[in-house]
C-alpha cells in the first residue's frame, strides 16, 4: 500500500484529503502541525508521497520541508497552500516541493498529480528488480522467479506481470493494460486481457493477481 503524509492544520480540509486518499486505495497518515509531522517523519521510513501545507501553525511548512530534504528525506512533495504568487511558487520549489497547487483545488486533479509524481519518483529510482509476494522480476534480463523457481513467461506475459508489480496496490483498468501492453490501436472491445491474465495466473499462481469486478486486475 502506498503511504500518503498529509501535513494539514485545518480540520475540514484534511478530512477531505484522507477520504479521498482512501477511495484511492492510498494509506493517509495525518499531521497537524510541524512537531507532529517530524515525528511521523522520524519514525515512519517507509513514506511514498507527502502533502504539505505551508501555513502550520507552529512552524513554516517550506522550513519543515527543507529540514525533510536535509535530513535525506527523498520521496514526492505537494505543496498545497492559499498562497498563489509567482514567488511563493518559486520559493516552494526551490525548498525541494515537487508541485505546487494552490487551495481551493479539485481534488480529482490532485489525485492526477500524486498518481503522476509516484510514477516519475519510481522511473528515477528504478531498482532494476521488482518483488513482491514471492515474485522476483530482473528488469535487466527479463528473468521471472516464482517462489524461488524460474518462470518462464511470454513477452506479453511479462508485460502485464511488470506493470502490475510496478503498480502494485493500485487497481489497473482494462483498457490501461490494452494501452501499455497492446498498444493504443487494439480493438478495446477484445478479450484478449482476460485471456492473458488467465494464461499470467496458470504459471505464477491463481491468487497472485486479483479481480476487481468490473474495474481491472492488481496485485497487493
Amino acid at each position: 500500500m502506498t503511504n500518503v503524509l498529509v501535513v494539514e492544520d485545518d480540520d475540514l480540509i484534511r478530512s477531505v484529503l484522507v477520504k479521498a486518499l482512501g477511495g484511492a486505495e492510498y494509506t493517509a497518515l495525518e499531521a497537524v502541525d510541524g512537531e507532529s509531522a517530524r515525528a511521523i517523519l522520524s519514525t515512519i521510513s517507509d513514506i511514498d508521497l507527502m502533502l504539505l501545507d505551508i501555513g502550520l501553525p507552529d512552524t513554516d511548512g517550506l522550513t519543515l520541508l527543507r529540514e525533510a530534504r536535509d535530513r535525506g528525506f527523498a520521496a514526492p512533495v505537494i505543496i498545497l497552500t492559499a498562497r498563489d504568487s509567482v514567488a511563493n511558487t518559486v520559493e516552494g520549489l526551490e525548498s525541494g516541493a515537487n508541485d505546487y497547487m494552490v487551495k481551493p483545488f479539485r481534488v480529482p486533479e490532485l489525485l492526477a498529480r500524486i498518481r503522476l509524481r509516484l510514477r516519475e519518483h519510481e522511473a528515477t529510482e528504478d531498482p532494476g528488480i521488482l518483488e513482491h509476494a514471492g515474485m522476483r522480476l530482473d528488469i535487466r534480463t527479463r528473468r521471472v522467479e516464482v517462489d524461488g523457481r524460474i518462470q518462464e513467461l511470454t513477452n506479453r506475459e511479462y508485460s502485464l506481470l511488470e506493470m502490475l508489480l510496478r503498480n502494485k496496490g493500485e487497481t489497473i483498468s482494462r483498457e490501461q493494460l490494452l494501452e501499455s501492453v497492446w498498444g493504443m490501436d487494439f480493438d478495446p472491445g477484445s478479450n484478449i486481457v482476460n485471456v492473458y491474465i488467465r494464461s499470467l495466473r496458470r504459471k505464477i499462481g491463481e491468487n497472485k493477481v486479483q479481480t476487481v469486478r468490473g474495474v481491472g486486475y492488481r496485485v497487493e
